[in-house]
C-alpha cells in the first residue's frame, strides 16, 4: 500500500447535506497556548500536507491558534470547512468565561477576521 497515493474520504454533517472530511485535524496543539510550538512554516507546511490527503475539517479555537490556521488558509480558505470555539477569556493569569450576546458578536466577528 502505498500511503501518499491516499486520501481522506468525506462525509455528510447533520442533515443539511454539509460535507466534510472523514477525519478532522484539530489545531490547538499546533500553538503555544498548550505546549511550546513549532516553528510557523512547520505548521503551515502541516495544514497544507493534511488538505493535500483530503483532510478539509480544522477545528480550532480564538484562544489558541486561529490566526495561524487563517494565514495557512490564504488563497485556499474556499476548500476546507472550519470549526471554532469561544467563550474563554484569560488575562493576568485568571479566566473567565462569558457567552453574553455582546461577547458571542464581538467574537465571531474576531474570529471571521483571523480565519
Amino acid at each position: 500500500m502505498e500511503g501518499d497515493q491516499e486520501t481522506v474520504g468525506r462525509m455528510k454533517l447533520g442533515s443539511e447535506g454539509f460535507e466534510v472530511s472523514k477525519q478532522g485535524l484539530g489545531c490547538a496543539g499546533m500553538s503555544d497556548f498548550y505546549c511550546h510550538s513549532k516553528p510557523d512554516s512547520d505548521i503551515i507546511n502541516l495544514i497544507h500536507h493534511a488538505i493535500d490527503k483530503g483532510i478539509t475539517f480544522f477545528d480550532t479555537a480564538d484562544i489558541s491558534n486561529e490566526g495561524l490556521l487563517g494565514k495557512s488558509l490564504v488563497g485556499i480558505r474556499d476548500k476546507v470547512e472550519v470549526a471554532t470555539k469561544f467563550g474563554i477569556i484569560y488575562e493576568d493569569g485568571n479566566s473567565e468565561i462569558r457567552g453574553d450576546p455582546e461577547y458571542v458578536r464581538a467574537a465571531c466577528e474576531a474570529s471571521l477576521d483571523r480565519l
